[in-house]
């Protein structure tokens, strides 16, 4: 059982945003850590979008959702939180 993710994310404001995002991402126009650095609200982006290792009850109930129902490598989103809309990337668990 996952107790840990250890996750990247992307935030955005709009769910036209993160689509489109996620379809660069996805057909190899750009790398999710590039895609964090140049267009995420959250200061993670900063970093690529790195969140660290978080467990459960870390994050908000639907992050906490996206997060610990994708397997580790793959990308999950668009989904919206109150902060706006994710992108996530799952690097590990534990």
């Amino acid at each position: 059982m996952v107790t840990q993710v250890h996750a990247a994310h992307i935030l955005v404001k709009t769910e036209q945003e993160a689509k489109q995002l996620l379809e660069e991402i996805r057909s190899g126009k750009m790398d999710f850590g590039k895609a964090a650095q140049l267009k995420s609200i959250c200061p993670s982006g900063k970093k690529g979008g790195d969140l660290g290792w978080f467990g459960h009850g870390a994050m908000v109930r639907e992050f906490e959702q996206a997060a610990f129902n994708t397997p580790k490598g793959q990308i999950a989103g668009p989904f919206k939180t109150q902060f706006g809309w994710h992108i996530l990337k799952v690097l590990e668990t534990r």
